[in-house]
């Protein structure tokens, strides 16, 4: 029954990454979809190469600095744990690279290649890990901490703080030491615009991105027996929650519909597994509207050039879900109880300021060293052509 067990809980978080390797897919044609059509070779390659980037350090590095273990051992040793250590780490992998890929939205369009593949080496191995150990390994007895002050430990059940506002919170410094796209906005106060290349790429992308979130979320469980029901239907309700309020607040905007559904689950991530199915329709709805307002504001107010709005959608919205999981997992709002607001609020804190200070620090060094920008030249060239010397469609592109 033992080997049975393991045997079904290997299959089980195996088919979790699956489906959360599958959202990097997503990743990708989102990006594809809303750059412009002579940056979407680089967004395709970005989000693969930084993936298999991510793989090799958070193998050899970043889930030691997590969970203090390691695959530097033999074969016979590693089947000997008949696979499941090894199939967790895939799952966990697949949520430690949308790091990068939250990030490689962020700065689209007129980011030099090399400079961010050294930056995910270095996010993945230890900047990222560092918070993963602290919230889901009991690293440095944060958590014990927040226990003895508030009463509960901080809960983060899908990572809305762990892996959203971690990428969001990155991704931030780095599309401010980037700087604008040239020509977004001009030194007479107007806004140029740089519309989507594709709507229906764009489209496809979101729609991937939400049906692996079901893996994302609840395979979060990690074995077959505490699988979740109440998971699953959170997660369905704050997907539809986040759509629907963004297409009244945003008004009808496809670009804001097709990103309310990842607003939504990305807010749910952290208390998925406590929350009313109503309470998670609100905690979507409310992340969908923060996305439209805060991403508006950032492109036209604020003149913040986050191409793909990943502050606003991960960053903030992943902040809302760790704080929202304190006030929707109390049993007063039909939650099943168990958790602080008090350590919510100290815990996603800390995650906001520890990306805010990596992103900094990553980033900045990188600018001081190797630059993290493209030439004028390149830029106005697009990435696809200046970095990897084809287009999107090159029998389009063949000048005859």
């Amino acid at each position: 029954m033992e080997a049975l067990k393991q045997g079904t809980d290997t299959l089980f978080i195996l088919l979790g990454a699956i489906m959360v390797l599958a959202m990097h897919a997503g990743f990708a044609f989102l990006e594809l979809g809303t750059v412009r059509r002579k940056n979407q070779v680089n967004a395709l390659i970005k989000i693969l190469v930084d993936f298999s980037v991510s793989t090799v350090i958070y193998f050899l590095v970043g889930y030691g600095v997590a969970y203090g273990t390691g695959f530097l051992i033999g074969a016979e040793q590693l089947v000997a744990k008949n696979g499941y250590d090894l199939v967790k780490f895939f799952f966990l992998l697949t949520f430690a690279a949308a790091i990068p890929a939250i990030i490689s939205g962020g700065i689209a369009e007129r980011a030099k290649f090399w400079p961010q593949l050294i930056a995910t080496a270095v996010i993945v191995g230890f900047i990222y890990p560092f918070f993963e150990g602290i919230a889901w390994n009991q690293h440095f007895g944060v958590q014990a901490w927040l226990k003895a002050l508030t009463g509960e430990e901080f809960h983060d059940f899908a990572g809305s703080i762990v892996v959203h506002a971690i990428g969001g919170w990155l991704a931030l410094p780095a599309v401010i030491l980037l700087g604008a796209r040239s020509n977004r906005y001009r030194k007479d106060g107007a806004i140029s615009a740089h519309p989507p290349s594709s709507i229906p790429f764009l489209a496809l992308g979101a729609w991937i991105l939400v049906v692996g979130w079901f893996g994302f979320n609840v395979m979060s469980a990690q074995t077959l027996d505490k699988i979740s029901g109440l998971v699953a239907v959170n997660s369905l309700m704050a997907m539809v929650g986040g759509t629907l309020a963004a297409l009244i607040v945003g008004k009808n905007d496809p670009g804001f519909v097709h990103n309310g559904p990842l607003a939504g689950l990305v807010a749910v991530c952290a208390g998925s597994d406590l929350m009313h199915p109503l309470g998670a329709l609100v905690v979507g709805g409310v992340a969908g509207t923060i996305f439209v307002i805060m991403f508006t504001l950032t492109q036209n107010k604020w003149r913040v050039d986050d191409v793909l709005g990943v502050w606003p959608l991960h960053g903030l919205c992943g902040t809302w879900g760790g704080v929202a999981a304190g006030i929707f997992g109390s049993q007063a709002l039909g939650g099943l109880g168990g958790v602080s607001l008090g350590a919510q609020l100290i815990g996603t804190g800390l995650g906001v300021v520890w990306a805010l200070l990596g992103g900094f620090v990553v980033y900045g060094v990188l600018k001081m060293t190797v630059g993290l920008r493209l030439s004028q030249e390149e830029e106005f060239e697009g990435a696809d052509l200046s970095i990897h010397k084809i287009g999107a469609t090159p029998d389009r592109d063949v000048n005859w």
